[in-house]
């Protein structure tokens, strides 16, 4: 029990008699109520469509603000598969703080001006504003969790999806470290 509620009965040897349901009205999410009157909310990742990007990745979001199964305020988070030989989280940056944890593969990823392999098993933190690129090296599909907050929008997905995500090098957006995978920029439908 958290704490009392006005009109309840209860105490050491008690059991509640509120009206739960009377409760559940005034101060459940919304989602909650509309979910048979439960708080807990699963994500099945099987169930959510997700969509396809340009940079040959398929992502899924499961919690944000922009319509995913968890409406959490305070951090999105999403999976996303790489297709092997070059799928790719293009070179972009966002105001929020973000991980990318790898479940299975491997790949390269770059933050800011450095360059480092990634596998499964690891996580790289993006710091907010630097500009970061994870590309697909292996020959299977790779497997990577994002998490980053505050939640809500991140302008790249747009800009991705519309052939409009700024060119690495170009127009005063910082270019990709020596060595680096190329930066995918293909429009949809290319």
């Amino acid at each position: 029990m958290i704490g009392p509620i006005a009109g309840a009965r209860h105490g050491p040897g008690r059991a509640f008699t509120g009206k739960l349901g009377r409760w559940k009205k005034r101060f459940a999410p919304p989602l909650a109520r509309r979910n048979n009157s439960r708080t807990m909310i699963i994500a099945d990742l099987a169930k959510i469509p997700g969509g396809k990007f340009p940079a040959r990745r398929w992502g899924r979001g499961l919690v944000g603000q922009l319509g995913q199964p968890i409406p959490a305020k305070g951090f999105t988070m999403g999976y996303s598969i790489l297709e092997p030989r070059g799928g790719q989280v293009p070179w972009h940056n966002q105001e929020q703080e973000e991980i990318y944890f790898i479940v299975q593969g491997e790949g390269e990823v770059c933050v800011g001006s450095e360059r480092s392999p990634i596998k499964a098993g690891q996580a790289v933190f993006l710091p907010p504003t630097v500009f970061h690129q994870l590309t697909n090296t292996g020959e299977e599909p790779m497997h990577m969790i994002y998490v980053y907050c505050p939640g809500g929008d991140v302008a790249h997905w747009r800009q991705e999806l519309n052939g409009t995500l700024p060119r690495a090098g170009e127009g005063g957006i910082p270019p990709l470290p020596a060595g680096a995978q190329p930066q995918c920029t293909k429009k949809p439908g290319e």
